[in-house]
């Protein structure tokens, strides 16, 4: 294996890692309104299970991205100016979900913490949606032209396939989601994570399962049949587990169809990086789209040193936070009150 291929398997390995942590987060927000309903103390529940990891979860991304950049600078390139308006949006939403966590909890007030729960919702439900709507492009290819430009429309970026991957991923991470929180709460909000998670799984089944096997047939090769394999025992496992109450079992099988997904989706894309769909000529590859032999090798001895330590500092972020949480454990709101403004 090159410096190119591993450096590809690497940041494939890093949006894996992000899909699967950032994936149950955006799946907790997604499903706030729904198990948080009724009081602020059920809301500050469901918040309160990713609390102490969510910002942590989203250094997946920052580290694929700079990785991306760094290593394959024409594919972030191409990538970028060809999907520069969805991946803004996608920037706007995670800037307001980080907004609404952060200062939900600052203000007492019904209004601000519905506003906050708003954005929570709008910034999960957004990047959710459009992340598998991004690797469906991607995947699918997109026109690139013999100068790597991007120079279809943007509507362009809409057909069957790429649509089928937005809700295969806004499903597939409300289902991680809902199961993470039957995982993490007691009492009446685990409850209605498990009946959330059951209605979930049929749905979930169909698209995933359907989006895996167009995905296979058309892009992918002979070894890719495995993660597509290992994506439904996921998902069956996962439920057979759930329906036992067996959630720690059932968040394991959710996590492993998101992480055999994404190595479906990588496996088919290799050895392009971001396929033409006007001549395969053009194609960027994982060859003609890297960063030069030495860059890669000083970026490898980086990722060699620091990844270990990254990792062991999360594994112990999950240990230290492992409990399950109620109601019972929500202390009064300390945030200030509202300033009422007079006119003098």
């Amino acid at each position: 294996m090159g410096l190119q291929e591993f450096w590809f398997v690497l940041i494939g390995v890093l949006f894996t890692g992000y899909f699967v942590l950032e994936g149950f987060d955006f799946g907790v927000g997604m499903l706030m309104p729904i198990l948080g309903r009724g009081s602020d103390t059920r809301r500050r529940v469901v918040l309160n299970t990713i609390g102490p990891v969510w910002d942590g979860n989203e250094v997946w991304l920052i580290t694929a991205g700079g990785a991306l950049f760094a290593a394959f600078p024409e594919w972030y390139a191409s990538m970028f100016s060809g999907f520069y308006l969805a991946l803004l949006l996608l920037l706007v939403a995670l800037i307001l979900r980080i907004c609404a966590i952060e200062y939900r909890g600052k203000i007492d007030d019904p209004r601000w913490r519905a506003r906050c729960d708003l954005g929570i919702g709008i910034g999960s439900w957004v990047p959710a949606l459009a992340w598998g709507w991004v690797f469906a492009n991607i995947v699918r290819g997109v026109p690139l032209d013999a100068d790597k430009q991007f120079t279809g429309a943007f509507g362009e970026l809409f057909g069957p396939y790429a649509l089928l991957g937005a809700l295969t991923t806004g499903l597939l991470f409300a289902l991680h989601g809902a199961v993470f929180l039957a995982l993490k709460t007691a009492g009446e909000v685990r409850d209605d994570a498990h009946r959330t998670a059951r209605l979930l799984l049929a749905p979930t089944a169909l698209v995933v399962t359907g989006f895996g096997l167009w995905t296979q047939v058309a892009y992918g090769s002979g070894w890719t049949w495995i993660p597509l394999a290992l994506a439904v025992c996921g998902l069956l496992g996962g439920a057979a587990a759930l329906l036992a109450g067996r959630d720690g079992w059932s968040f394991t099988g959710t996590a492993l169809t998101v992480l055999a997904a994404t190595a479906l989706l990588f496996g088919a894309l290799f050895p392009d990086v971001l396929p033409s769909t006007i001549d395969p000529a053009f194609s960027l590859t994982v060859d003609n789209a890297s960063s030069t032999p030495y860059t890669l090798k000083v970026m490898s001895w980086a990722a060699v040193i620091v990844t270990p330590v990254v990792l062991g500092y999360q594994a112990w972020t999950y240990w230290v936070f492992r409990k399950r949480i109620s109601v019972e454990h929500i202390p009064p709101g300390i945030g200030l009150p509202p300033r009422v403004v007079t006119e003098e």
